[in-house]
């Protein structure tokens, strides 16, 4: 199976409970977060927070040196999808046909608008930079704990 659908296949998977991240976890997350970077972060869906954890925490396994703006990054790397405000079946079509409507435009460009939403959420320079950077040596290594 292609790395993509399967990755795709697991995160709608995934995405179906709509469980909220353990008591654990969400502590975790909120330490790692400006303020205004939880206030955004609080807005994803839970299973986006779940995932955004589950990503942060393979992040920092892989990178045991991180530091709190790169974790952040990792937190906030799918931030930009609340912006098109799509439920898991219309993820799926606007993957599948691509960015023919504004709000599948807006989900395919979550990368630039997440960037924008944490530049007025207060985010670092750091996180910023890793956000707005494909080719940044900590995005790679997110996309690498994304990647599953």
């Amino acid at each position: 199976m292609n790395r993509s659908v399967a990755h795709l296949a697991k995160r709608w998977w995934s995405s179906l409970s709509r469980r909220p991240p353990t008591a654990g976890d969400l502590e975790w997350a909120k330490g790692q977060l400006l303020s205004g970077e939880l206030e955004l972060w609080s807005r994803m869906s839970a299973p986006d927070r779940r995932h955004s954890i589950h990503i942060a925490r393979r992040f920092v396994a892989a990178r045991s040196h991180a530091t709190r703006d790169e974790v952040a990054a990792a937190l906030l790397h799918d931030i930009g999808k609340i912006d098109a405000n799509l439920g898991t079946g219309e993820r799926v079509v606007a993957t599948v046909l691509g960015p023919r409507i504004d709000r599948w435009r807006r989900y395919h460009d979550h990368e630039r608008i997440g960037t924008e939403l944490c530049r007025r959420a207060g985010s670092t320079s750091v996180t910023l930079a890793v956000l707005s950077d494909p080719d940044h040596p900590v995005a790679r290594l997110i996309r690498a704990a994304d990647d599953i």
